[in-house]
């Protein structure tokens, strides 16, 4: 599965507080830090995905 974060994001940090193998702060944003999101770490990335205050993470198959 594929994880995107959008440019709409507000880098308040909670995806990576809930997937920390999955996203990290970059400068502006968050970033994925997986080029494809292990099933071990999906249901946290859906987590954070439907977590996010400005809904920009998408999760797609």
């Amino acid at each position: 599965m594929n994880v995107s974060i959008q440019d709409t994001c507000t880098a308040c940090g909670l995806c990576c507080d809930t997937c920390p193998e999955v996203f990290e702060m970059g400068d502006d944003i968050a970033e994925v830090i997986m080029d494809e999101v292990s099933e071990e770490h999906m249901s946290l990335a859906q987590q954070a995905a439907e977590e996010c205050p400005v809904a920009a993470i998408l999760v797609e198959d």
